[in-house]
């Protein structure tokens, strides 16, 4: 766990004090300033510490110096509209978790079904009512207070994960590495957002199961006895049932329990073949490789890009890494190098 009142970093890039409570924020995002004055009041009143902005360009500026747990949204705002920076925050996974009431005058059904497919999480008329108001922000940042949890916890198992890294020092760097490489060879081969967050969390979890291998085995790096390669052969799994309850890691899952599996069906721990095995657990395998191969062990020296090129087209050829794979991320790693 966190020591008592340090600060850490989220998966999602924000920054928290475990164990210290907080006034909730929130976010005004309006260009009346009679609404302003009546809304400040208003939920002062009631302890939350509220930040007011008249348009859309301040607002984005003050979601990324202090992120606030909820904002409320005018429709109707001097240049960008409030739909359209409503679909960007909800578009931007920073920020997408923010729950956002927009505050229209507007009763035209259309305008709700704009707001709705902008992202918006609740809707509030003009005139505002105190009551209407106090409930919906109290049920929206009830609802924020169950996702803050969630996250803490994907911040204690990075965290398990990191720790892991550390107890070999052969390792350094290694999660982030994998991390930059999985998510670039997944936007390099057009997948979707999500799985390329999914490569991004893989990256850092794949290896999370190792918190219960012991050192002796953890750091012995070849020459395993049978028994200790049935032991060190349980990682995926322990890895899969430690993130299993959390249902925004469901994505990650394959990747953390089948990025040793082999193309020709002789991997660990359910002996997939071929196209059997997920294809986001058979791109952390080959990048995972890679990193493997240019990283020095006390049982082998670091090799140069090439010859860790040639190396993985062998293996690819006699049947341990998806060949397609392998040729994408070679031909992703040169497009970078011209590019650099």
């Amino acid at each position: 766990m966190y020591p008592l009142g340090k600060a850490v970093r989220s998966p999602a890039g924000v920054v928290e004090v475990p164990g210290r409570r907080r006034a909730q924020r929130i976010l005004l995002v309006d260009d009346n300033p009679d609404l302003i004055i009546l809304t400040r009041e208003l939920l002062s009143s009631r302890g939350y510490e509220v930040q007011s902005v008249a348009s859309a360009e301040e607002a984005q500026q003050a979601i990324q110096k202090q992120h606030p747990d909820l904002i409320l949204l005018d429709v109707i705002l001097p240049g960008k509209s409030g739909y359209e920076l409503c679909r960007e925050l909800k578009d931007d996974p920073f920020t997408r978790l923010i729950p956002i009431v927009m505050i229209t005058g507007l009763t035209d059904r259309e305008d709700k079904i704009r707001g709705i497919e902008a992202g918006a999480d609740d809707f509030l008329n003009k005139p505002i009512f105190p009551e209407e108001l106090f409930a919906r922000v109290h049920s929206l940042l009830k609802l924020k207070e169950f996702t803050d949890e969630l996250e803490n916890v994907e911040v204690v198992l990075f965290t398990l994960a990191l720790g892991v890294e550390a107890r070999d020092p052969y390792t350094e760097g290694h999660c982030d590495r994998l991390s930059r490489y999985a998510s670039d060879l997944g936007r390099h081969l057009k997948l979707d957002d999500e799985s390329v967050t999914s490569l991004k969390r893989g990256g850092v979890l794949h290896d999370l199961g190792k918190i219960s291998i012991p050192d002796e085995i953890l750091k012995k790096g070849t020459n395993l006895t049978p028994e200790e390669r049935e032991i060190m052969q349980q990682h995926p799994i322990i890895g899969e049932n430690i993130c299993k309850p959390l249902k925004s890691l469901r994505r990650v899952l394959p990747i953390i329990r089948s990025h040793h599996e082999h193309w020709n069906g002789s991997g660990y721990p359910d002996g997939l073949r071929a196209h059997d095995i997920p294809l986001l657990a058979r791109i952390l395998q080959v990048v995972d490789v890679y990193d493997a191969l240019r990283t020095e062990r006390p049982y082998k020296p670091a090799l140069g890009h090439d010859e860790s090129r040639r190396t993985m087209e062998e293996e690819a050829r006699a049947g341990l890494w998806d060949r397609e794979l392998v040729r994408e991320f070679f031909t992703m790693l040169d497009q970078h190098r011209r590019a650099a």
